[in-house]
């Protein structure tokens, strides 16, 4: 008897041992470093995991099959919507998005995004690419938690080789083809922060147009006729399907380009990479039979590839087959990083983290909205209601061919109330119009571009499309430019007018006026470059805008109080045929 207890005590003191040092090695453990890697424009047909032979993406399969792949993923329609819904967890109708450019694709200054979850909680951040949720401090990726921003903020660009980019608010020129140049800086920067948790988001701006990409990813689809086409044949431009899938195994070689970074950093294990795309294909192309593309709330439009690769935790092949969205997306990744937190606002994602780890046995099923304008889509976990009420079980009926509402009118009306419902609460964030003006002087250097900007009297748009457009045919003094603005802080602030100017309208005089301030200068140097970026388009550009090289040419300075006002750009004198063209206006708080 007496000798049991010496056995049972060492039993004990060896388990309590063995649990001790089992708590400090999880306490001790680093947490997860964090790559978020989205597309543009991509469709969820355009990967070859999906069974799309038109194409090979194998490094971004491997990702695919090296950890979760959601089977029913949900974005938004359009770009700026679904980022903010992955950077807030919130349906965008509720975050002050309304649109793509013009001050429309600005996410409200009260949201929180996720990188200022992750710096908070000590992660270097940095984002590298296409922002599209406001240009203009506080708006600025810089002032909504990334320590490191190189990219563009506008919906479109141009031109992808070597452009014009910003690089926390300063103008600097690219180097090379845009997605390589993004990718290039992403490893950098994970390189640089090897030793400290960080936090990286890859937003491409590809295959969106133009539809340009390198001679050797498009070489192997140059006249080839695509196997495998749009359920609606008719519709497809197959040179346009070319290009795009060139553009997708181009995103495909850099996504191996930074998986082989984290693997030679020995950081693979450690790193939850996610990847996923914006919304539905640019084109009518293949895409698994769904109906809709790009601006559509259907199943085409709003359906996206999910994948979620985290060796620590997330077993190979892992299959999840419940909804999910980019509004999930910052819980399940907090949640993943230990970080504790309590939404300033309520939010409408959820953590998926139990999806993967078996608990999905306690998973409630919710409903996922879509919504454009007055059209709102309600996706459950087995049906889809769509704006006209159609309601079609996509289980069974991906396409959206059989309409089964008379069927299950009681399934019509719950979804239906789930759309009122929504329609109501985002009535006053959404509908009502949008009055913020362009942030001036909430830092040093405040851009205010052609796309915010409107135009009187005569002057052009470059393009249809605003977003990475410039000003031109201004030929009379009743020609103005203005932006709705206010100053954040009183100051002195140097006006900047990136322009060009042909030789024979040297002698025109540019003024900016604003809140009863104004100043004014005689362009006095011609530049007149030629415009360019269609010669590298692999097909036709449609509304997107040629490009120029422009120059900064300072107005003078202004003393600005803090306010809300017009700045005008006006020429009162124009000895030549007309006046300038303009890209930029920038305000530089001396």
């Amino acid at each position: 008897m007496f000798r049991v207890f010496p056995l049972i005590a060492l039993a004990l003191t060896l388990f309590l041992t063995s649990a001790l040092a089992s708590t400090c090695q999880s306490a001790e453990k680093s947490p997860p470093n964090v790559v978020i890697i989205l597309s543009d424009d991509q469709g969820w047909g355009d990967l070859s995991i999906q069974g799309n032979t038109n194409l090979s993406t194998p490094n971004i399969d491997k990702l695919a099959h090296d950890g979760a792949r959601f089977d029913w993923f949900y974005v938004c329609h359009l770009c700026a919507p679904t980022r903010a819904e992955m950077l807030t967890g919130r349906f965008y109708a509720r975050t002050g998005v309304r649109g793509v450019s013009t001050g429309q694709e600005r996410l409200n200054l009260d949201e929180k995004t996720i990188a200022q979850y992750f710096k908070e909680a000590g992660y270097a951040t940095g984002a590298f690419g296409k922002w599209h949720n406001g240009m203009q401090f506080p708006y600025h990726p810089n002032a909504r938690g990334f320590d490191e921003y190189y990219g563009f903020c506008s919906g479109h660009w141009g031109h992808y080789f070597s452009p014009e980019l910003d690089h926390n608010n300063t103008l600097v020129r690219g180097d090379g083809y845009v997605t390589d140049d993004f990718t290039n800086k992403a490893m950098a920067f994970i390189e640089a922060n090897k030793d400290r948790p960080f936090f990286c988001y890859l937003p491409y701006c590809t295959p969106h147009s133009p539809m340009q990409v390198p001679d050797e990813f498009y070489n192997k689809f140059d006249g080839v006729d695509p196997k495998m086409k749009n359920r609606d044949p008719e519709k497809e431009e197959v040179g346009m399907t070319r290009a795009a899938l060139a553009m997708c195994e181009n995103v495909d070689w850099n996504v191996g380009r930074l998986l082989k970074k984290l693997d030679d950093l020995k950081l693979a294990d450690n790193t939850i990479v996610v990847y996923f795309a914006d919304n539905g294909p640019n084109s009518w192309r293949w895409n698994g039979g769904m109906k809709g593309r790009k601006g559509s709330v259907d199943e085409g439009g709003t359906r996206s590839p999910c994948f979620i690769r985290w060796p620590a935790e997330i077993r190979p092949d892992t299959r999840i087959s419940k909804t999910a969205g980019a509004v999930d997306l910052i819980p399940t990744l907090l949640d993943c990083a230990g970080i504790e937190t309590d939404f300033p606002k309520p939010i409408d994602g959820r953590s998926v983290r139990r999806l993967w780890t078996d608990d999905s046995r306690i998973w409630t099923d919710r409903p996922i909205i879509a919504i454009r304008g007055n059209q709102i889509s309600i996706r459950s976990q087995t049906d889809r209601l769509d704006p006209q009420g159609k309601l079609y079980n996509i289980l069974n009926d991906v396409g959206q061919h059989n309409d089964i509402s008379k069927d299950h009118p009681q399934t019509v009306a719950q979804l239906k109330k789930v759309a009122n419902k929504f329609k109501a609460e985002v009535q006053e964030s959404f509908f009502a119009k949008d009055d913020r003006p362009f942030t001036v002087g909430y830092t040093n250097n405040t851009p205010l571009p052609a796309r915010d900007g409107v135009a009187h009297g005569g002057i052009e748009r470059s393009a249809r499309a605003p977003n990475c457009s410039y000003f031109t045919n201004w030929k009379t003094t009743d020609g103005t430019i203005t932006w709705d603005v206010e100053v954040g802080q009183p100051g002195e602030y140097e006006a900047v007018v990136y322009y060009t100017c042909p030789k024979e309208n040297i002698g025109v005089e540019i003024q900016a006026e604003l809140l009863g301030q104004s100043t004014s200068a005689t362009i006095d140097e011609a530049h007149d470059p030629p415009s360019y970026g269609p010669e590298r388009d692999r097909f036709n550009r449609g509304s997107e805008s040629v490009v120029k090289d422009f120059k900064p040419y300072s107005l003078g300075t202004m003393k600005l109080p803090k306010g809300r006002g017009t700045l005008t750009l006006s020429a009162p004198k124009i000895p030549g045929k007309g006046a300038i063209e303009v890209r930029y206006v920038w305000l530089n708080r001396k």
